[in-house]
C-alpha cells in the first residue's frame, strides 16, 4: 500500500518559506515581537468598527477634528523612533490579515497605539479623482512628525479633506 503525500518539492519550498519567515522575525526588534498579535487583533477589530460604527460615532475617537486644516506636528526624536516602530509592526500584522487591512484600519490601529504611547499624530483622509475611469478614490493615513506612520505618502497623491489631531496636540495649539 502507497501513501500519496503530495509533491516533495512543494513541500520543501513551503519549509524553506516558513524558515525564512521565522528568521526574519526572529530578526525583528522586541517590540516589534512584543506587539504583533496584539496589533493582529487590534487590526481585525478595527475593521469590525469600521463596518458596523457609523463615521460620526467613530470620528469621536481619531482625536480632535481640524477640518480641512491639515498640519503636521513637530515631533522629537524619541517620539519619532516610537512612530517608526508603530508603523513597522502595524504594517507587518497587516500582511497576514486573512481579512481586508487597507489603509483605515491600519490608520485606526496606529492611532490607537500612538494614544497609548502619548505619541502626538495627525491622521488625515484625503479624495483624488483617478484620471483614467473618473472614480474617487479615498485615502488615510498617520503622521508624526516627518515620519509617515501609516498610508504612505498620501500628501502627494490626495487632496486633504479631513484631519484628525492628537487631543494633547490641539491643547497645545489654543
Amino acid at each position: 500500500m502507497f501513501v500519496n503525500i503530495g509533491n516533495p518539492l512543494k513541500h520543501m519550498e513551503l519549509s524553506k518559506s516558513l524558515c525564512r519567515k521565522v528568521r526574519s522575525f526572529g530578526g525583528r526588534s522586541w517590540f516589534e515581537k512584543l506587539w504583533f498579535l496584539p496589533v493582529w487583533l487590534l487590526l481585525g477589530l478595527s475593521r469590525f468598527i469600521i463596518i458596523t460604527v457609523p463615521f460620526r460615532r467613530l470620528s469621536l475617537w481619531l482625536g480632535v477634528h481640524e477640518g480641512i486644516n491639515s498640519w503636521v506636528q513637530i515631533a522629537d526624536s524619541s517620539s519619532e523612533a516610537r512612530a517608526v516602530s508603530i508603523s513597522r509592526v502595524v504594517q507587518m500584522a497587516a500582511n497576514y490579515t486573512p481579512w481586508k487591512s487597507n489603509c483605515f484600519p491600519q490608520a485606526v490601529t496606529a492611532r490607537i497605539l500612538l494614544g497609548l504611547y502619548g505619541v502626538p499624530y495627525s491622521l488625515f483622509f484625503g479624495v483624488n479623482r483617478n484620471a483614467d475611469d473618473a472614480i474617487l478614490l479615498a485615502h488615510s493615513w498617520v503622521t508624526v512628525g516627518r515620519i509617515r506612520v501609516t498610508g504612505g505618502n498620501g500628501f502627494d497623491q490626495f487632496t486633504v479633506v479631513s484631519c484628525f489631531v492628537c487631543p494633547r496636540l490641539r491643547n497645545i495649539a489654543s
